[in-house]
């Protein structure tokens, strides 16, 4: 399985700095200029110009340099609109999407506590604040980092003060602090007289994970990133590390099942709660049928999740079933490692690109399976069944 490390221990995380590091990580210069191109387009930009540069910071790290012109976002309808507008605009996918509005959502709800009732947008109603969120989400999807397992060090917050629009406050700033309290975020801190991380940063990282570590996992690495920051800053390097590597062995994993016995509600309204089990990120779902009390039919429904979700998850069973009570266990699971990969294959003298995702144990392959997704888009295009289409990518791909 690929592993993403973010290491912002030292100098911290900024959005600029984490798009940046990516960006140097991956080389994806490309995903860069579609995110300018869409910003663009915006009614409210008459410039957007991006240019990755190179700064010594100690450490040679990528950074951006950017040229706007533009009218300010007033509102968070507003913000929300031109985000949207520039995400749909863009070939990501539907998780990316969901996080790229989280990271919107967490910006907004943070200076909607702070202030309250009608209020104006700041720094966070710049074009470079959607930039970054959208570039960052584009990265990391383009890359299967939303596959990976992702961990943080944690983030230092900084120290000195800050310039707001009615004075001075002491740094972190309070939009950072909410939006780490809201997740109930561990962070950490040294005495430097500058804020390192920002409001932007706080919110791309914690919905990015929720594994907090204060050292690197095991890896086998492969590829490591810098982002630099926009200041020098005495005493530390102010760069962004990120790393990329593979697990070397099939990943030994905890995982939670809930079960709840169902005997009063409609196959429509099975139906209905499992769709919504899986919105909501349940690794799997299924439905047994029983016989139950009185001898009455009845369907198990059983979830699959991770910890972090278990109690939406029962949340979601209660609310969409009517049931008053959920089973959970915890189980141990092997997991092979996984990987994704675009392939170019040629079928009927058409071209196409297809995800084909390969499964290991050590260095032994054991599977290699082409999405379901990209069969059925291609079997639509030429018209022939699915399992022809599967037959002939088969033989093209080994």
């Amino acid at each position: 399985m690929k592993i993403l490390v973010l290491d912002p221990k030292i100098a911290g995380i900024s959005g600029d700095m984490l798009l940046s590091a990516l960006i140097d990580l991956t080389d994806s210069t490309d995903a860069v200029l579609d995110v300018e191109e869409a910003i663009n387009r915006l009614e409210n930009c008459q410039k957007f110009k991006v240019e990755v540069i190179e700064r010594d910071m100690g450490i040679l790290a990528k950074g951006l340099e950017i040229d706007i012109k533009e009218r300010r976002l007033s509102s968070p309808a507003n913000l929300r609109k031109a985000v949207k507008s520039v995400v749909e605009s863009l070939e990501i996918s539907e998780r990316a999407s969901k996080f790229v509005y989280r990271v919107i959502d967490d910006l907004v709800g943070a200076e909607a506590r702070l202030h309250g009732g009608e209020f104006h947008l700041h720094e966070i109603a710049s074009l470079d604040t959607i930039f970054d969120v959208v570039g960052t989400a584009t990265i990391l999807d383009r890359e299967g980092y939303f596959d990976a397992e992702i961990y943080t060090t944690p983030p230092v917050l900084g120290g000195g003060y800050i310039k707001m629009d009615h004075g001075k406050i002491a740094s972190p700033a309070p939009a950072t602090l909410e939006i780490l309290a809201a997740h109930g975020f561990r962070y950490s801190n040294f005495d430097v007289n500058t804020e390192l991380t920002t409001p932007t940063g706080a919110a791309l990282l914690v919905n990015l994970t929720e594994n907090v570590v204060d050292v690197f996992p095991p890896m086998k690495l492969s590829r490591i990133g810098y982002g630099a920051g926009t200041k020098r800053v005495d005493g530390i390097v102010n760069v962004l590390r990120v790393a990329e590597g593979e697990d070397f062995r099939a990943v030994n994993d905890r995982i939670v099942i809930l079960e709840t016995n169902v005997d009063d509600a409609s196959g429509e309204i099975v139906g209905h709660a499992v769709r919504r089990l899986f919105d909501e990120g349940a690794v799997d779902v299924y439905v047994t049928q029983v016989i139950g009390k009185k001898n009455r039919p009845a369907n198990v429904i059983s979830v699959i999740s991770d910890y972090k979700n278990c109690h939406r998850m029962a949340e979601v069973l209660m609310r969409e079933t009517g049931t008053i009570g959920v089973r959970i266990y915890e189980l141990p699971r092997l997991v092979a490692e996984r990987k994704k990969e675009k392939v170019e294959i040629e079928l009927f003298g058409k071209k196409f690109e297809v995800t084909v995702k390969t499964s290991k144990m050590g260095e032994k392959v054991i599977n290699v399976k082409p999405e379901y997704e990209d069969l059925r888009k291609i079997a639509e295009d030429l018209g022939i069944p699915l399992r022809e289409v599967l037959r002939e990518v088969e033989k093209n791909i080994g």
